[in-house]
């Protein structure tokens, strides 16, 4: 059983959703304002916020930004925004995955468990060290250290290294990486793994255009090699 936080100033909506999910067996808070909203999670222990962006007193986009400054609970944007300039700004300010209104409960319980999925991958092998020892990765802690430094990781980028470091040595292959990270809707967006491998490889490797630890594997994936 998960506590959700629900995010939404439309009521009916708010109402449906957190019948459906305490139908389920998860505990409901609901926020109509991003004041409560942060009024909530400062008395509760939050397992996963579904934040619509259209709040009346803040964006929701400057509201990600301010939660992922102390926390990284899971945030599941539901927006009426269709465009895929508001998707990628939201997942680049930190939220976890994306649903597009009208959506149905059943989609809404889908990416709590792909969130429940990744948030439990890494198992027994959360600390991974390189074999040059420059690079130490902490993924239960959410610690990255690259020459004693510690290296600051958006939400995506944790996803996404916590996938390499479960399949270490393994290819990935560019569909399974983008359904583990963002989702099953995502499978093809090529784009963002090109993206978001450059920004990790700046963060990780020495030399980003030769790297030692994050190859690409042509026409097929990634592997990541420690």
């Amino acid at each position: 059983m998960k506590h959700v936080l629900i995010v939404e100033d439309d009521t009916d909506i708010a109402r449906a959703v957190s019948i459906g999910l305490r139908g389920r067996g998860h505990e409901v808070s609901i926020a109509s304002s991003g004041r409560q909203m942060n009024e909530i999670l400062a008395e509760a222990e939050i397992d996963v916020i579904l934040l619509d962006l259209g709040l009346p007193d803040v964006d929701g986009i400057e509201l990600i930004g301010q939660v992922r400054r102390w926390s990284q609970v899971p945030i599941v944007v539901v927006s009426a925004r269709h465009d895929s300039h508001g998707k990628i700004a939201a997942l680049d300010a930190g939220a976890d995955d994306y649903v597009t209104k009208p959506f149905s409960l059943g989609e809404v319980l889908a990416r709590l468990r792909a969130i429940e999925r990744r948030s439990g991958s890494g198992g027994g092998s959360s600390l991974v060290r390189t074999g040059d020892g420059r690079v130490v990765i902490d993924l239960s802690a959410h610690i990255l250290e690259v020459e004693g430094a510690e290296v600051r990781l958006t939400p995506i980028e944790w996803n996404m290294l916590a996938v390499f470091v479960k399949h270490k040595g393994a290819l990935v292959e560019a569909r399974t990486l983008l359904t583990e990270v963002w989702g099953p809707e995502y499978s093809g967006e090529r784009g963002y793994l090109r993206v978001y491998m450059s920004q990790l490889r700046q963060k990780l490797e020495a030399d980003p255009a030769r790297p030692a630890y994050l190859h690409t594997q042509m026409g097929m994936g990634y592997r990541f090699t420690p």
